[in-house]
């Protein structure tokens, strides 16, 4: 490490660039997805399982975040320069927290009755009712919610409001890494070896049994897959730097700057990208834990592509054909 001033490395490209351009991304797809969705679900209301209940709490997280896009698309864009208030600055990050946490618990829960509905089936058999889907999705929220609770304490903007700060201001650094660190360990590493360990489980019965079918098998390990790929990409890389970055700042402070740090920045920058993607993703999975969903939402695509077909086909037709190749045909047909 070098006891000199860190270099800063450039911040626009990723933040006023990258980012803004991501979020309008994952603000229209997932606000369309999560509405098809939870549209969708309560449309079947007499239908709905009790792991549908976590489904549909996993909806709510993603919109409570989505509706706060618009304003962060809004800072970045303006140089991050925020002008809604120190007040609606931590409005906006406790419901990015609610929305990650939320989503990883939920996910937890469905993972942990997908387990219990493969594994142990006869013991289980009248228990997973949606009375108690209801009871532990209402503890999820208190959890997560007390969990997220010590962020709104932390300086999240200067004086002067000219930043919302999505951790605190170097002021505070040193208790918020412990914090984070915390956090981390008890919000998504736990959850994630839970999950981890449900499917794994979960996989080794379902490809020794004979007596499921095929499309029922392929359903399960869909839904492993697509579980752990989320965390890889959407959840593991956002906690592991964000907390390098936190450990980075705590040493710059000390005017010590490690060799990592602009990398770490990179990183850190590319991770808060993706775990944004959440809200988009996240609505993939009514389509592995709802048979009907699955073929709603086939019917739809066909549906689309039909139309775009027509409107490609039709606009071909409308096309003049060039006067030069007109007389071409003509003489042709005349030589015939």
């Amino acid at each position: 490490m070098n006891k000199t001033q860190c270099p800063q490395p450039d911040k626009k490209l990723f933040e006023h660039t990258i980012l803004p351009t991501l979020f309008i991304l994952v603000f229209v797809v997932g606000l369309v997805l999560n509405v098809w969705g939870m549209k969708s679900l309560l449309h079947n209301w007499e239908k709905l399982r009790s792991i549908n209940i976590f489904v549909l709490n996993l909806g709510l997280a993603d919109m409570l975040y989505l509706l706060t896009h618009p304003f962060l698309i809004m800072y970045n864009l303006k140089g991050n320069k925020w002008i809604f208030g120190d007040g609606f600055c931590k409005v906006t990050r406790f419901s990015f927290n609610l929305n990650l946490y939320g989503s990883i618990g939920f996910l937890t829960c469905i993972s942990v009755y997908r387990y219990l509905a493969v594994v142990h089936p006869m013991r289980t058999m009248g228990r997973l009712t949606t009375a108690r889907s209801v009871v532990i999705s209402v503890l999820v929220w208190i959890l997560v919610s007390a969990q997220s609770l010590p962020d709104l304490f932390y300086q999240k903007t200067y004086p002067n409001g000219s930043k919302c700060f999505d951790t605190t201001s170097n002021k505070h650094i040193k208790s918020y890494l412990d914090y984070s660190l915390t956090w981390t360990f008890f919000g998504f590493c736990i959850p994630f070896t839970i999950i981890v360990g449900c499917y794994g489980h979960v996989t080794v019965v379902v490809c020794r049994s004979d007596k499921m079918k095929k499309d029922v098998k392929l359903r399960f390990l869909k839904l492993m897959f697509f579980l752990i790929l989320l965390f890889s990409i959407c959840y593991a890389p956002y906690h592991v730097f964000k907390n390098l970055s936190l450990y980075s700042r705590t040493l710059s402070k000390k005017k010590q700057c490690p060799t990592w740090d602009s990398a770490v920045f990179i990183a850190r920058q590319a991770s808060r990208g993706l775990v944004s993607l959440n809200s988009a993703l996240n609505p993939l999975v009514y389509l592995n834990v709802n048979e009907d969903m699955g073929v709603q939402f086939s019917q739809l695509l066909q549906r689309c592509s039909q139309s775009f077909s027509c409107l490609l086909e039709s606009k071909s037709r409308s096309v003049p054909v060039p006067q030069s190749e007109q007389e071409n045909a003509s003489s042709k047909i005349n030589k015939l």
